[in-house]
């Protein structure tokens, strides 16, 4: 990866190369899998990477583990699990992928690049709760069904760290139809339109 720093991050020459070597897999497999648009191929590093890496900085010191819903291509938990392993190496991360194929990406990319991390290729729905600190998704489902999954998989104390686009706010206005939660809307560094969402204490309305 050709970035010296990924989002404000000071990371080593290592943690880029295994970014750089996990971005020239999804170029390989994309033509087969459809991991990520072929028009945004390009420009991956700050569409997606960059996009990814953002949200690490926003993780409490204090999480032990995070569970990345539908992690299709690996955007966000995969980026998150590769900074991990040199920033927060006691971080267990967790990455939900239902498409076998794509869990089976997650897999070689994860033993490619010397990195751990737990790839389940199960619909979330029908994992047992995880108990996890964090949970975190990007471009997967509305708001009101992400509240669900976190609620399903987050101890109490846990929070969720959600990428949203321009429609974000109306998205808030649907989920607090049916849950009560706290949040803050940090604006996304790759998009003036976007944010990502940082909810606490949900619960049920």
């Amino acid at each position: 990866m050709s970035l010296s720093s990924i989002a404000g991050l000071d990371v080593s020459r290592e943690t880029l190369e295994r970014l750089g070597h996990y971005l020239e897999l999804v170029k390989k497999w994309n033509p087969r899998i459809n991991l990520i648009s072929a028009k945004t191929l390009s420009e991956a590093e700050n569409r997606h990477f960059y996009d990814s890496a953002q949200v690490f900085a926003l993780l409490p010191k204090h999480a032990k583990s995070v569970v990345d819903f539908g992690s299709g291509g690996g955007f966000p938990g995969l980026v998150l699990a590769i900074i991990a392993t040199e920033l927060m190496p006691e971080m267990n991360i967790t990455l939900i992928e239902a498409d076998q194929r794509k869990a089976s990406f997650l897999r070689t990319v994860l033993r490619e690049t010397s990195v751990s991390a737990t790839v389940i290729a199960k619909r979330i729905e029908q994992i047992e709760p995880l108990g996890c600190d964090v949970a975190t998704a990007r471009a997967l489902a509305p708001l009101p069904l992400l509240c669900n999954f976190a609620y399903r998989h987050l101890q109490p104390s846990g929070c969720a760290l959600f990428l949203k686009g321009k429609t974000w706010g109306k998205e808030l206005e649907d989920a607090h139809t049916e849950w009560k939660f706290e949040y803050t809307a940090h604006t996304s560094q790759t998009d003036s339109d976007a944010v990502i969402l940082h909810l606490r204490d949900i619960s049920h309305d």
